[in-house]
């Protein structure tokens, strides 16, 4: 989104040339609309007995648009920079009136039914939205996809996020206050400009109303400037843009919570859930969506006291209490205690990892005091001896049996397969007499181990068969 550069000339708020409301219409090449319009605002003016005057902003036109406003007596006002929004800010900063009413110049609006905005606007409203969902849409004038998609969903949008009071976010044709319009502060360029009204008048806190207009075919025979995906998608981005509690603050909660819930859980020890087994792994990524949440829900608050003094967003009660008890002494006192923790949890960690010789710090896998004893066929057993030598492995022997025999035979090429996990350090999940399920039986390590017992005995080597074939 780009932002428009905004006059700093002081107008006289008297307005001495008397007029009292000015038509604004944005104008690229509507040579074939615009005499239609024009001539429909001055019987609004004409028959309403308004002191008004017609702004055409116009943007660029190569085909004559600024000709024809002239001869039909209206005020041109050349915008050199692009985009829908430029064309409006240029020509309501150029406007004279005390009330603005602007709508497109495609004839698509009936400027002879501005009444009903005027006089809301003289009964004190500050921004009068034309709603066409009210008024009724044409055969033609909308296609399907904005009329029940695109339109709805923005809108829908701009309720949630900003509770504005407004049943089309879109509609082209409205009125407000010029004062309105200056403390709104408004810099969309685009088709965004539309949003951007009604959401910062809705956070300023200004009185809304609504209006049914009637939408009709637009009476060009080019295509619009408008496009669907381009343009609402410059809506959507400046909606999420300007509303850092559901860009930031909503999903950084919830990474938050989820990331901290898990990782104290699995602090404890693997847990179970539907089935699948969460361990370590999970807790690492549990920690980093932790921390990612605590930063989102940092840069939110940031963007939120940021908004705010720059005059985006209306100040916040809760903000402005906090900011009395948090100053920069306080936040440097916070940091540095939290600095202080992160280092002894740190200290207390190294001298943990440094009990154990800097190895396994898994005590479920290793049968410890803390993490209970090992049992016989538990996958955490089999990741300790894949990543262990026969010899180093507390609590286990080997036994020998009779050489020849199939129970013999049989061992030996289960204690093979085994050395094959063993070379390779692949994790197997199932007992440790079944290597075969995960390992397969194809190549041996010479120096693969006997097979291991529980039962107590003297250590053996393994066979001198064993690596032979």
């Amino acid at each position: 989104m780009t932002v428009a550069e905004r006059s700093t000339k002081k107008r006289d708020p008297a307005h001495p040339e008397g007029v009292e409301v000015s038509i604004v219409m944005p104008c690229l090449n509507e040579a074939e609309t615009l005499a239609a319009c024009i001539e429909k605002a001055q019987r609004a003016i004409d028959g309403g007995g308004l002191s008004a005057e017609i702004v055409v902003a116009d943007n660029g036109s190569d085909d004559g648009s600024q000709v024809i406003a002239r001869e039909l007596g209206a005020r041109v006002v050349e915008v050199k920079r692009k985009g829908y929004g430029s064309a409006l800010i240029g020509g309501v900063e150029a406007a004279r009136g005390r009330f603005i009413v602007m709508g497109d110049a495609d004839d698509s609006y009936d400027f002879a039914a501005i009444g009903p905005f005027v006089e809301k606007l003289l009964e004190g409203f500050e921004l009068v939205v034309g709603n066409r969902f009210q008024g009724g849409i044409e055969p033609g004038a909308m296609p399907w996809s904005h009329r029940w998609i695109g339109n709805p969903f923005l809108t829908r949008i701009s309720r949630i996020f900003f509770h504005a009071p407004v049943g089309d976010t879109h509609c082209g044709l409205r009125g407000f206050t010029k004062d309105a319009f200056e403390r709104m502060r408004l810099r969309a360029t685009g088709m965004e400009f539309a949003s951007e009204m009604v959401i910062k008048a809705s956070l300023k806190g200004m009185r809304i109303v609504e209006v049914p207009v009637v939408l009709h075919p637009d009476g060009r025979s080019r295509p619009p400037h408008l496009r669907t995906w381009r343009d609402g998608w410059r809506h959507l981005r400046f909606m999420l843009l300007f509303s850092p509690r559901w860009l930031f603050l909503y999903p950084g909660l919830a990474l938050l919570l989820v990331g901290a819930t898990l990782s104290a859980l699995l602090v404890a020890g693997p847990i179970w859930v539907a089935g699948v087994r969460l361990d370590i792994h999970t807790l690492l990524v549990a920690g980093f969506g932790a921390l990612l949440g605590y930063q989102l829900v940092l840069f939110a608050v940031f963007t939120k006291i940021f908004a705010i003094r720059e005059g985006f967003h209306p100040p916040h009660p809760v903000l402005e209490r906090l900011f009395r008890y948090i100053t920069l002494e306080v936040g440097l006192l916070a940091g540095t205690l939290m600095a202080l923790g992160g280092l002894v949890a740190l200290v207390v960690a190294v001298a943990s990892w440094q009990s154990v010789g800097f190895g396994n710090l898994n005590h479920h896998a290793r049968g410890d005091p803390g993490g209970g004893a090992a049992r016989p066929g538990h996958a955490d057993d089999l990741r300790e001896l894949l990543h262990q030598h026969p010899r180093d492995r507390p609590g286990l022997t080997y036994e020998r049996e009779p050489a020849g025999s199939l129970s013999s035979r049989g061992a030996e090429a289960r204690r093979c397969s085994l050395s094959r996990c063993l070379d390779f350090r692949n994790v197997c999940a199932r007992h440790v007499d079944e290597p075969q399920a995960c390992c397969g039986t194809a190549g041996v390590n010479p120096a693969c181990p006997p097979r291991p017992s529980r039962q107590g005995g003297p250590r053996s080597r393994p066979p001198a068969t064993c690596g032979r074939r």
